[in-house]
């Protein structure tokens, strides 16, 4: 059963929902929620002569640690196991889905939930999205939470 349950979280609104649903997952199988955000920091380098990337990177970690928080948050309310971790992209060719990837290698994650953003057509095709390259090379189970992109705009 689901004992290790990685979700990322990015403190959108559908990342709170996959978040909500890993809980639940946990609770329901006595498993643990290994709550991670990563910090994208390869498009960092394409604004550097325009801002401090090291600025724009601690200014990422503190959004990451208020996610993180807010996840251990819901997992106490819960009685939930929980563990929480900031990683960061490691080469220039990185993406947030393969840093996930590694970390749910990594952890040995039975179950990994990510959130959707419900973008369509040409939006979709230009953004691509993280969880759909992530469902394309995962190695376990995937639950996607889908959200809308207004409710993240809001």
């Amino acid at each position: 059963m689901y004992k290790k349950i990685l979700v990322a979280v990015d403190g959108s609104h559908t990342s709170k929902e996959a978040l909500q649903e890993a809980v639940k997952m946990a609770a329901l199988t006595h498993g643990t929620v290994h709550a991670v955000y990563v910090v994208d920091t390869t498009p960092l380098f394409s604004y550097a002569g325009y801002y401090d990337p090291v600025a724009l990177t601690e200014a990422l970690r503190k959004d990451g640690a208020a996610a993180l928080d807010g996840a251990r948050t819901a997992c106490k309310q819960s009685d939930v196991e929980c563990a929480v971790e900031l990683i960061e992209t490691e080469r220039l060719s990185d993406d947030v889905s393969q840093t996930l990837q590694r970390c749910a290698e990594r952890i040995g994650a039975d179950l990994v939930v990510l959130g959707t953003h419900g973008r369509r057509g040409v939006k979709r095709i230009v953004l691509g999205s993280v969880a759909e390259r992530f469902v394309r090379f995962s190695q376990c189970p995937v639950l996607l939470v889908r959200g809308s992109e207004e409710e993240d705009e809001a």
